[in-house]
């Protein structure tokens, strides 16, 4: 049995979007830990209108990168694409596989492996790539992979200008804008 190294707050709090990815493979007990997570998730009358793709292969990754701001999945060991069935939950598919696909977040961030969510791809292209059923919908690519110290620049700027909000600007109770 595979053992959390940490509290899942923590895990919340030490997430961050990784973008570059040393090219040491994910250990197949990690990754099936990380799907296993995915699967718990709960869903809309337990549809569980998900269906995860994994994505290994250096020239299925390489086309995936194409996308404008997914460059960073070519390195990255492991692509997860994340497709919800919108047949069988037209209504809440998509909200299904995110909250599956952040219990992966969350466990790999646990597991000391850096993923980023990548919303930057073209479907068609993406379901061609892989064979995907048309009933189903690309919602989200996960990249997966133990992280690589990079600077970067971009996105030390864009959180010295877009901090975390405050908990008392993004809440209220009873009523919207009504404080405690």
């Amino acid at each position: 049995m595979w053992c959390l190294r940490m509290e899942v707050f923590e895990a919340v709090q030490k997430r961050r979007s990784v973008r570059a990815y040393q090219p040491t493979p994910v250990p197949m007990e990690k990754l099936l830990r990380v799907l296993e997570a995915g699967r718990l998730a709960p869903s809309a009358s337990n549809i569980q209108p998900w269906h995860f793709i994994v994505v290994t292969d250096a020239e299925k990754r390489e086309k995936l990168a194409q996308a404008r701001f997914a460059k960073f999945l070519k390195e990255a060991p492991v692509v997860i694409v994340g497709c919800g069935d919108q047949k069988a939950s037209p209504k809440w598919f998509m909200v299904d596989v995110a909250i599956a696909m952040q219990n992966m977040v969350l466990t790999a961030t646990s597991m000391g492996l850096g993923t980023c969510w990548v919303g930057s791809f073209d479907e068609n292209q993406v379901r061609e790539l892989l064979k995907i059923p048309e009933n189903y919908q690309v919602v989200a690519l996960l990249a997966l992979g133990y992280p690589r110290e990079k600077f970067d620049f971009t996105g030390k700027v864009l959180h010295l200008f877009r901090r975390r909000k405050p908990l008392e600007k993004i809440v209220s109770f009873e009523e919207f804008g009504r404080k405690q």
